[in-house]
């Protein structure tokens, strides 16, 4: 039987793009969003969990059903996120919680929920943060600290998962997704046209562009394959064209 990954957020452009390389390189992929099942973006999956991520029971309701139709799982890809851009005296109570329930707390729900059954196939667990956990800018002060939490969090399910399951994240930079241009426009770039916004951000890397999904879930099968990255754990892998390693001041 091939083996099975759970990917969180499968519906967006990194979820989707990873769905697509696990599936080419011949796992099962499992996938849960808010989209509806019958959505074109999920419909080609091999199993599908509408799920609201905020809510810790649907998140077990939706693993329980995942251990009855697979029976295992090898790898579980936290990959969904919230991002809601506002100066931080203009964050509402209400925001900043949603943020950490989807991007924070659903991956420790899930982490318990799964535990078992990674242990059960020496799995592993890769987290999808971002490069804001290492350097970030203004009016994006909730989602940055959000993927921090992640970041520290990497490290301690590292820990008390070892040896049998592997923990591990990615930190992407920019990356051409519905999420990145829908922050475009929080005043650090220069253009009016989505696509000269586009080319400024790029612009500011070593790589003089931004990244493609694509090129994210690779890294992400690479980071869940135990038989290519089976010495690593509580380790994060910055893929940003080199933006953070530029000075700012340069």
């Amino acid at each position: 039987m091939s083996r099975v990954v759970l990917i969180t957020g499968v519906a967006g452009g990194i979820g989707a793009a990873t769905a697509q390389v696990f599936q080419q390189n011949g796992w099962a992929v499992v996938g849960l969003d808010r989209k509806p099942a019958d959505d074109s973006t999920v419909a080609k999956l091999d199993g599908y969990f509408e799920t609201d991520l905020a809510d810790p029971a649907a998140i077990q309701g939706a693993i329980a059903q995942l251990q009855k139709d697979f029976g295992q799982l090898h790898s579980l890809v936290n990959n969904a996120a919230l991002q809601i851009c506002q100066p931080i005296l203009e964050t509402s109570i209400n925001d900043w919680d949603r943020v950490m329930a989807v991007n924070v707390r659903a991956v420790f729900c899930l982490a318990q929920a799964t535990h078992a059954l990674l242990q059960a196939s020496s799995g592993s667990i890769v987290n999808v943060s971002s490069v804001h956990a290492v350097a970030t800018s203004a009016n994006i002060a909730a989602y940055a600290t959000s993927k921090g939490a992640l970041s520290a969090f990497t490290r301690a399910l590292a820990i008390e998962f070892a040896p049998t399951i592997r923990v591990n994240a990615i930190l992407p930079g920019a990356v051409d997704t519905e999420m990145l241009r829908s922050g475009l426009r929080r005043g650090h770039l220069s253009g009016e046209q989505m696509e000269d916004l586009l080319s400024d951000l790029g612009q500011k890397t070593i790589m003089g562009r931004v990244g493609t999904p694509e090129e994210i879930a690779k890294a992400v099968l690479f980071l869940a394959d135990g038989e290519q990255s089976g010495f690593m754990t509580g380790q994060e892998l910055i893929m940003d064209g080199g933006a953070i390693a530029r000075l700012s001041t340069e």
